[in-house]
């Protein structure tokens, strides 16, 4: 009778906890979906009706994949229906404000500058989307983390990108644009021109510069890093289009191992790197001042002043956190670099006249002399362009923050679990706060500064916005105007007829066919 008794409790048990897991299931697929649905358009927000488990992920995929079948019809700055053909499907029916779905996760686009400035100010409200664990094995470290851990992150790390700083680096950005021009002038003849896919060496010179200036090496040296980075993306992308459902990762499918795989790989690379310079410093060497030696030595000093003061709360960062940030150094110091280079010299490649104000501009600041920090940092005509480019042109097409309670924005009530998405290629392409000429290439809207640019504040934020603005803005735009002034005091630059114009989002904004572009020796 015990028996039968402990076997009907375990029976029940069992039948409990199925049925109270399939109620959750019911709930997250279908019942609480629906339910935000109807409240987000009872607050007069318009977007995609819920589709079962899948929301809107498989029109997504489908209508990405046909429009990257073709390239655009001309060559024109108005490139959102192509890269992204279900939200400008969206916007086109409900407005600049609206939501879709990430399978059961409701998205909810945000458009006014000044909402977009209060969430990305109120870090604890909107944290930092977390809604697919892939993305956090792509971006690891300060981007993904919150509260004490954010802070404690970014004290030791600002140190590497202080001015004085990056000064230091300023001779590992011109020994790889110099490689870069000494290969070209290889092939342009002296009398004469060539036709270069820029796109692949400047790829190359991007992740020469951050292999230099983060880890003292050369590109050689930490291309094996950059091609798993590059597969790994690639990787990332093909699970992202699928919906999430949690606990997917560890199922071993081959593209789970394979993942897997190559970011042991890279952990491996990168803790070697480490525990050199971590011998080397043991045995007395001294600091280098690269990020990676600015990184150790902050961090060290964190630490010290932290025994001496007899703390017990976690400082400093452990082996894994540096090798994290090192892998962010990586993948977020090159890819952001080269695409805004790409764009800039397809532009200056389309608009002679810009490039040979540009130009002009370098020639009475440098002369033929290699350029110097003050220089770069005085000029006005080569920031204005890389403004307008960052602006018709970001990187990140926009910016995502999560929900971790609910809260209110602009008379909105936006529910736990959302995500919340701030579009920064549509913001920079607002007309009423750009004008008319919104979607034309304009420099000189930045003649009296950002803030006078557009109307409205936080208009124009490439580069984020509030206290998690990027870090390495400073050293990416002081890379972009060396690599921009040595290539213009060296050549000048022609768009080929085999260009062809298609805009892709890879993570970043990329050009899918290359730029084809005809340099000529000056």
């Amino acid at each position: 009778m015990e028996t039968v008794t402990a076997s009907s409790i375990l029976i029940s048990l069992v039948c409990v906890l199925v049925v109270t897991g399939l109620i959750k299931a019911v709930n997250w697929v279908w019942l609480r979906p629906k339910k935000l649905e109807k409240k987000f358009r009872q607050q007069g927000l318009n977007g995609t009706s819920y589709q079962f488990l899948f929301g809107d992920m498989k029109d997504y995929s489908s209508m990405r994949s046909r429009a990257l079948e073709s390239p655009m019809e001309c060559f024109s700055n108005d490139y959102f229906p192509r890269v992204e053909p279900l939200r400008h499907k969206v916007v086109s029916k409900c407005g600049k404000d609206y939501f879709v779905w990430a399978g059961p996760i409701p998205m909810i686009n945000i458009s006014k500058p000044e909402l977009i400035r209060e969430a990305l100010t109120k870090m604890q409200d909107f944290q930092k989307a977390k809604w697919n664990p892939i993305i956090d094995k792509l971006f690891p470290g300060l981007v993904c983390y919150e509260g004490e851990k954010w802070s404690r992150h970014r004290k030791i790390i600002n140190p590497a990108f202080h001015v004085e700083k990056l000064k230091l680096m300023l001779p590992a950005f011109r020994d790889s644009c110099a490689d870069m021009i000494n290969k070209w002038e290889l092939i342009v003849p002296k009398v004469g021109s060539s036709e270069l896919d820029v796109w692949m060496d400047l790829k190359k010179l991007t992740a020469d510069v951050i292999s230099r200036a983060a880890f003292g090496s050369n590109y050689k040296e930490g291309q094996r890093i950059f091609e798993l980075l590059t597969e790994q993306t690639d990787l990332a992308l093909l699970m992202i289009e699928s919906v999430y459902i949690p606990g997917m990762r560890y199922i071993p499918t081959a593209r789970n191992r394979r993942f897997q795989d190559v970011e042991d790989q890279i952990h491996t690379a990168l803790r070697a790197i480490i525990n050199k310079r971590k011998n080397e410093i043991e045995a007395g060497g001294a600091v280098k001042p690269d990020l990676l030696g600015i990184l150790m030595d902050s961090n060290s000093k964190e630490i010290q002043q932290a025994v001496g003061n007899n703390k017990n709360q976690q400082v400093g960062m452990n082996l894994d956190e540096v090798i994290d940030e090192c892998k962010l150094f990586y993948f977020a110091g090159q890819e952001t670099t080269s695409v805004l280079l790409v764009w800039t010299l397809v532009l200056l490649s389309k608009h002679q006249d810009w490039q040979s104000r540009a130009r002009e501009e370098v020639l009475q600041t440098f002369g033929d002399n290699v350029p110097d920090f003050e220089g770069l940092s005085h000029l006005k005509t080569v920031t204005m362009i890389l403004y307008e480019v960052l602006r018709l042109y970001p990187p990140a097409m926009q910016l995502t923050r999560s929900i971790h309670k609910g809260t209110n924005l602009g008379g909105l009530s936006l529910p736990s679990g959302a995500i919340v998405t701030f579009s920064v290629h549509s913001v920079h392409r607002d007309q009423e706060l750009w004008g008319n000429d919104a979607h034309e290439f304009k420099p000189d809207r930045f003649s009296e500064g950002i803030s006078k640019a557009a109307k409205g504040n936080n208009s124009f934020f490439p580069f984020g916005w509030g206290p998690r603005i990027c870090i390495g803005e400073k050293f990416a735009m002081t890379e972009a105007k060396m690599a921009l002034s040595m290539i213009l005091q060296r050549f000048s630059l022609e768009l080929s007829q085999s260009y062809v114009h298609a805009p892709m989002n890879v993570m970043f904004l990329q050009p899918q066919h290359g730029a084809q572009i005809i340099l000529h020796r000056l």
